[in-house]
């Protein structure tokens, strides 16, 4: 075993990155930690290598390595930063970026969008194109470290940062995870109480339920459940149309930006550009590039290290479509109720059910119940997003097996997490707690966190030991500090707006 480390250390660069998997393949000869990847993979990639420490195996279970010959082809592999082949005719699934681009336009999304264009009119049309980078940098940059790190967000920040921050940002993502999840699936119930007269309680119960049973059916089934249901947004853009907006004052507002300087106008600002970037976006999207690879046939963690320049460039494609189609859901959103509710001087919306109650008697009924039917559509990929998410955050954090590929009976403490956190977003509807009100709360919580979130993604974007050759480059660490900054001055204001 010391021979094939050796070996990996004489063929590979002599820098940190390289010395690190030597080092760590040569602390691992008699035993490796226990994880969701087999034994062989572990030894060339321990789930600390990327620091290039020995880990304490002495507090870590204890597991017989699996005796392998030396692979000339792995050594080769890890040395160009290139994972496993795919078989022919193989490739990364279309699509990725629009699952997580829809799922950004959830119900507790769609009432913030209603809310500013209600509120403010066409002149807030041109923040949507302005926050579009900032979206795609943020989905790109944790869809890259998934890929090449071969785990999720929350498992590459408990290997290579401190547990107290680990754990605070487990806290707030998964608190703000099931709050909103709680929020949107009472605002699917109440969206669909606009299309048929139905109990809002009792719907919000089989919704519920019905996502729970979608989110244990697979990782194929999911995704490819979750594409048609992200076509569900562009219900918007028929709602949009019906209003009949005002072509000039359309214009404008998207190509001059207008600022009013006054507490209601930043309060909308810093709400948008928060809720379009959101904090469970970044898990998802680095979680879903895992699922994928598996899917691939990258089952081995060693296998899914690293990735090629043509997958990257599939990915940056991919989401840049992905991001473009929430960006423009989020514009014809402001639009409707601009067209229509600002006009007559109903600036008082809440919710998204709200808004398509009130764009019936004004655009015509076909577009309230357009409106309505997307709320609905997009919940049911909004909230498996979020409760699956929270999941994977905290089995990465405490270890546990996890993954949509594997059985429940493989991944209990996984499947535990999806079942108990759809349980608590049902109950928050049925125990007196004020979906909404509470969402306030966890836009705050989450609000504080996601700039620490995204400073960390930068950071490892950005550290050699982690990506290896596929660390940032200076364009795109320009997008991503500058949506760090955009991020951060969102959650000053918001702090600043509510202390007022």
């Amino acid at each position: 075993m010391a021979l094939q480390a050796l070996r990996l250390f004489l063929f590979s660069p002599q820098d940190e990155f390289s010395r690190g998997r030597a080092v760590q393949f040569l602390a691992a000869e008699k035993s490796i930690p226990k994880s969701d990847q087999p034994a062989s993979s572990a030894l060339l990639l321990n789930s600390r290598f990327h620091r290039g420490q020995i880990p304490n195996m002495s507090a870590q279970p204890q597991i017989p390595v699996e005796r392998r010959r030396h692979d000339p082809t792995l050594v080769e592999r890890y040395r160009k930063g290139h994972p496993k082949p795919l078989k022919q005719g193989t490739f990364r699934s279309l699509g990725l970026g629009l699952i997580t681009g829809a799922s950004d336009d959830d119900p507790a999304a769609i009432g913030t969008y209603a809310a500013a264009g209600a509120a403010l009119g066409p002149s807030f049309l041109w923040v949507a194109p302005v926050v579009l980078p900032m979206m795609f940098a943020v989905v790109y940059l944790s869809s890259k470290l998934g890929q090449v790190a071969g785990q999720g967000l929350f498992a590459v920040i408990r290997q290579n940062y401190p547990r107290w921050l680990l754990y605070f940002l487990l806290i707030t993502t998964v608190a703000g995870n099931i709050v909103e999840a709680g929020a949107d699936l009472g605002g699917m119930a109440a969206a669909l109480n606009v299309i048929v007269p139905v109990p809002i309680r009792g719907m919000v119960a089989v919704l519920g339920i019905f996502v729970l049973s979608l989110q244990i059916r697979g990782y194929k089934l999911i995704r490819n459940t979750f594409r048609w249901l992200a076509v569900a947004s562009l219900a918007y853009v028929g709602s949009a149309v019906l209003a009949k907006p005002d072509f000039l004052a359309v214009i404008k507002g998207t190509l001059v930006p207008t600022f009013q300087f006054n507490k209601n106008f930043f309060a909308m600002l810093v709400a948008v550009v928060g809720t379009s970037l959101s904090a469970y976006l970044y898990s998802w999207q680095s979680n879903q590039e895992v699922e994928e690879d598996i899917s691939m046939g990258r089952r081995r963690f060693a296998d899914r290290v690293g990735t090629t320049d043509e997958e990257l460039q599939h990915s940056r494609r991919d989401v840049a479509f992905g991001m473009f189609f929430s960006n423009l859901v989020m514009y014809f959103i402001i639009l409707s109720t601009a067209a229509t509710l600002f006009k007559i001087g109903k600036t008082d919306i809440n919710t998204a059910a709200e808004a398509a109650q009130a764009l019936r008697p004004l655009a015509g009924k076909a577009a309230g119940l357009l409106f309505a039917a997307g709320v609905v559509g997009v919940g049911f990929l909004a909230v498996p997003v979020m409760t699956i998410g929270a999941a994977f955050d905290v089995c990465q954090t405490f270890g546990w097996r996890h993954g949509l590929h594997a059985e429940p009976r493989q991944a209990k403490p996984f499947y535990a997490m999806l079942v108990i956190f759809t349980a608590i977003a049902i109950g928050m509807n049925f125990f007196g707690i004020n979906p909404m009100k509470a969402l306030v709360y966890a836009g705050v919580v989450q609000g504080v966190s996601t700039p620490f979130l995204m400073l960390l993604i930068m950071l490892a974007t950005n550290n050699q030991k982690i990506m290896g050759r596929w660390v940032n480059t200076r364009g795109m660490n320009i997008v991503g500090w500058f949506t760090l900054a955009a991020m951060s001055a969102a959650t000053i204001g918001l702090l600043i707006t509510l202390a007022r």
